[in-house]
């Protein structure tokens, strides 16, 4: 009998794909962060920079050893999961949803800076303008996520790239044109520009440049060979993300230079001053671009950072709603949170309640239209999550010590015949200190994090207890699975079906292919999930459709035809059946003759099938294509 792989979340992504879609969420928070260090760090801003950037590889080797353990979506609160009990995972992606809603509001705030920059409309770089159009971009995206409109990941993958390449090429050209050293010892004057509280303070922001570090780990169920693919990827992260934020902090404050201000007597750059008063704090890289003495490119540059910066931060949040919808089905399925939440649309298939409930209080979060408190309370998340994430590492080399861990951390000691990983209790000890700095001097910081705490520990208690179920055990809810028949048997002959038609001629012709050699015949009936939704997501109307293609199908083909469903993100259709025919060994694989609109699934994945093609490929037009819906509806008749 062939090999099947089971249902659930395709395993698709390899290292490139891994580190591009990571270095997209990553590296979008450098058109923010740097305005917002700088107003606290002024002329140390490089140093924080790598300060934090030290902080950020211990985390990510943290990432790296806990997510090759057990490749599973959730980030540290899945690590918190294994290493302790549900209510630390509870806690640990309550702290990760504050990180995620604050990551869209803050990634919206700055969009209208950077195009009211390129368009000329300063309304947009001042309040209100930016907060009404930040606003407008998360209610737009939230609407989008919600009909579940599919993005394209090789668009993302291509505009990472290209945000990479950019980057790299102003801190090339930036060190050639304004880099002096004499300025950069200039703009220091210890313990006064900045001060110490202010330099400590910048150190926890900082961190806000590593926005989506978990991003790797979210997708750590749809990696392939995920023991290794996922920390090769992450030290790539690393590597790209510590090469640009070491350098272009020195660029920047070269060409924006520390001055004291004659009318307050205060030293400031104009990276971190607002717009209003002749800063950069919106748009910091616009600011160093104008600033680099580009001559006659001056212009074209100006327009084409300030675009990609704008369609960066709008992919970024966009990814933050993602994230969010990921996430409260995630905490759905466990219980941590009341299933309503996580609720489907039942049209388009998505968590529509979660986005909308997020997405509002992403907007709350905008109203003030404090770039600084933004900033500081996605200190404030992030520096408890990833706390937990190194102690739950700590926890698992001591709980688990035998466990095969292909990937082992940077720096181990061993104390009392433990193997104790020195990166996590290093990383630990500066993510906890950072939280401890961030929550100490800011009161309304505090007060907004700890009460997001104090809701997340109203909700959880009140709602576990109403299922019966105590705050540590682990329950998952049980989703369905696909009912299907026997397994195909080798070297039988694939068919390709789409779930909103079924096709009789590329059935007969199955039949005629397989009767030569009395061979068995296998369905697959992709379905597609819209990118805001969990693979594993429930789809009952396209599943009850795809049921229905295969039941039909059984009763054309006969006792020999067997067949399944399975789920895939937009544009995988192809791979999967030329994956599925690999593994069952496949003499032949039928496909109906897509339409020419374009509305079937395989519209666009006739091409991958027959470029990697491992057996022939049998291409049936059909003009006799039944629609599921009346099929269904005749089938059943005959049934009763």
């Amino acid at each position: 009998m062939a090999e099947r792989r089971l249902h659930g979340l395709q395993r698709v992504l390899g290292v490139n794909a891994l580190f591009s879609t990571a270095y997209g969420n990553v590296g979008s928070s450098i058109y923010y962060a740097l305005g917002l260090v700088a107003s606290y760090a002024l002329g140390l801003t490089p140093v924080v920079f790598i300060i934090t950037g030290f902080i950020f590889f211990l985390t990510a080797a943290t990432y790296a050893e806990a997510t090759s353990m057990y490749p599973e979506a959730g980030g540290s609160s899945s690590f918190a999961r294994r290493a302790f009990n549900e209510f630390a995972s509870f806690f640990a992606a309550w702290a990760q949803m504050l990180n995620y809603t604050i990551t869209i509001a803050i990634s919206a705030f700055f969009v209208p800076h950077y195009f009211g920059s390129v368009v000329g409309w300063d309304a947009l770089k001042t309040s209100p303008g930016d907060i009404v159009f930040g606003i407008g971009v998360v209610v737009l995206l939230s609407l989008v996520n919600v009909r579940g409109v599919k993005e394209s990941a090789g668009v993302n993958v291509l505009l990472a790239l290209v945000d990479f390449a950019t980057q790299l090429l102003l801190v090339g050209v930036g060190l050639y044109l304004v880099l002096d050293v004499d300025v950069l010892i200039d703009n220091v004057s210890l313990g006064v520009a900045p001060t110490w509280k202010d330099f400590l303070v910048a150190i926890p922001v900082g961190m806000i440049a590593y926005t989506g570090i978990e991003t790797i780990s979210n997708m750590a169920e749809e990696a392939k060979d995920e023991r290794k693919t996922i920390p090769a990827a992450i030290n790539r992260v690393v590597i790209a993300v510590f090469a640009i934020y070491a350098l272009l902090p020195i660029v920047a404050l070269s060409a924006l230079p520390v001055t004291r201000n004659p009318a307050t007597g205060e030293y400031e750059t104009l990276l971190g001053v607002a717009e209003e008063d002749g800063g950069f704090a919106g748009d910091p890289v616009l600011g160093v671009v104008q600033n680099m003495d580009l001559g006659v490119l001056a212009g074209p540059t100006e327009v084409y950072v300030g675009l990609l910066a704008a369609t960066i931060l709008f992919i970024a949040t966009n990814a933050g709603i993602i994230g969010v919808s990921r996430l409260v089905y995630s905490m759905g399925l466990y219980r941590q949170v009341p299933d309503r939440l996580r609720q489907l649309h039942p049209k388009h298939g998505t968590p529509w309640i979660g986005i909308l409930v997020f997405g509002a209080i992403a907007c709350v979060a905008m109203l003030p239209g404090k770039a600084a408190f933004l900033g500081n309370l996605y200190a404030f998340g992030a520096m408890l999550s990833f706390t937990v994430a190194h102690v739950a590492v700590i926890a698992l080399r001591i709980k688990k010590p035998d466990f095969d861990r292909t990937y082992r951390g940077p720096g181990n000691v061993r104390i009392r015949g433990l193997d104790l990983p020195l990166f996590a209790i290093v990383g630990g000890i500066g993510t906890g200190l950072a939280f401890l700095t961030v929550t100490v001097i800011y009161l309304d910081v505090a007060l907004a994090g700890f009460g997001w705490l104090l809701l997340g520990l109203v909700i959880y208690p009140l709602y576990r207890r109403s299922q019966g179920l105590d705050l540590t055990t682990t329950t998952k809810v049980a989703t369905p699975r696909p009912v299907t028949d026997h397994e195909a048997e080798y070297e039988s002959v694939l068919v390709a079906l789409d779930q909103s038609t079924y096709s009789p001629g590329a059935m007969a012709t199955a039949v005629k292919v397989a009767a030569r050699r009395r061979k068995g015949i296998h369905v697959i009936v992709p379905i597609v999930v819209p990118t805001s939704s969990p693979l594993d997501a429930d789809l009952p109307e396209q599943e009850l459709a795809a049921q229905e293609v295969i039941e039909q199908a059984k009763i054309q083909g006969g006792r020999r035809v067997t067949g399944h469903y399975e789920k895939v993100r937009a544009g995988q259709a192809g791979r999967l059946i030329v994956n599925e025919a690999r593994q069952m060994s496949a003499r032949a694989i039928v496909m109906a003759l897509p339409p020419r609109t374009g509305t079937s699934v395989f519209g666009k994945t006739v091409e991958t099938v027959l470029a990697e093609r491992p057996c022939r490929v049998i291409i049936q037009h059909d003009p006799n294509e039944i629609p599921v819906a009346r099929e269904t509806q005749q089938s059943r008749a005959g049934r009763a």
